[in-house]
């Protein structure tokens, strides 16, 4: 059976065609730009194939009560284009198959539960760390959320002594997606974290914050794995400072597994996010779960 699944980005939809293997038979991407102008090209996309069902991870924030009138749409994005659009519904009229939904972060957390990093596991939490930061978790093999979905990028952190910025995010100002995501690591260096590889502060700063976020979410949640992915988490020299941290922080109150592979980049590198919305195509199909 084929299934489709559609990663909702802020800059970029990713759509893929695969099985319940995790297998991506074509994937294609789209521009963010107005619905107008990429919805149907999503739509041209998926009707190549005769699927059996689709998943949605989508950016946020996101409505994900399923008895609320407005189930399935994308709500109070920056993205003005975009607020208020009902994603879900656009798809079900196009399409007479059943249709997954969730968070795009959410959906990145199952596919690593299932076919990444932490597959053979029944918890994992995944933060991205980007243009923003968002974190999903699985736990007991179902996706956290309750009023609404978890906004793990706004939680509040300690501020590094040696950092005035003062963040840069539109509500909160200096929460964690504030202090540590790509933009504001723009706004306080003068350049985009490529730029800044060799500047150790740069990084010092950059994991001390993050450190903070994945402490708080241990003791919250206490996932298997955990796992870091986005942009800026490829400046691949943040993952041994964030381990440091994070051993300093706990100070031996909470017993862990090796940090090393502990705290980790995702085992399927980009395709977290398009894997995991083929996981909620085939569980909506199935009316099930799939086991890892």
């Amino acid at each position: 059976m084929l299934y489709g699944a559609i990663e909702a980005g802020g800059t970029k939809f990713v759509c893929a065609v695969g099985n319940e293997t995790g297998e991506i038979i074509e994937k294609v991407t789209i521009p963010t730009l107005t619905p107008d102008e990429t919805m149907p090209q999503v739509l041209e996309f998926l009707r190549k194939y005769d699927l059996n069902a689709i998943g949605i991870g989508s950016f946020g924030p996101v409505d994900l009560n399923a008895q609320s009138p407005t189930y399935g749409s994308i709500t109070t994005t920056p993205k003005l284009a975009w607020r208020n659009y009902p994603l879900l519904n656009v798809i079900k009229d196009a399409f007479s198959v059943p249709v997954g939904f969730q968070t795009d972060v959410n959906a990145a957390a199952l596919g690593e539960l299932h076919f990444g990093a932490a597959k053979g596991l029944d918890s994992c939490l995944y933060l991205t760390v980007g243009t923003g930061i968002g974190g999903g978790a699985v736990v007991n093999g179902q996706v956290v959320q309750g009023l609404s979905h978890p906004e793990m990028g706004h939680i509040f952190v300690r501020r590094h002594p040696n950092d005035s910025y003062e963040g840069k995010c539109p509500y909160h100002s200096d929460c964690l997606e504030g202090l540590a995501a790509g933009p504001a690591i723009e706004a306080r260096w003068g350049k985009k974290g490529h730029e800044l590889k060799e500047q150790s502060e740069v990084w010092e700063i950059e994991a001390y914050y993050l450190a903070q976020a994945l402490v708080q979410y241990i003791l919250i949640l206490s996932p298997q794995k955990m796992i870091l992915g986005g942009g800026v988490m490829k400046q691949t020299q943040l993952f041994p400072l964030i381990r440091q941290h994070v051993q300093d922080l706990l100070n031996g109150y909470v017993e862990l597994p090796n940090l090393e592979s502990y705290i980790v980049p995702p085992g399927l590198g980009d395709n977290a996010g398009i894997t995991g919305a083929l996981v909620l195509a085939y569980e909506k199909g199935q009316s099930g779960q799939l086991r890892n």
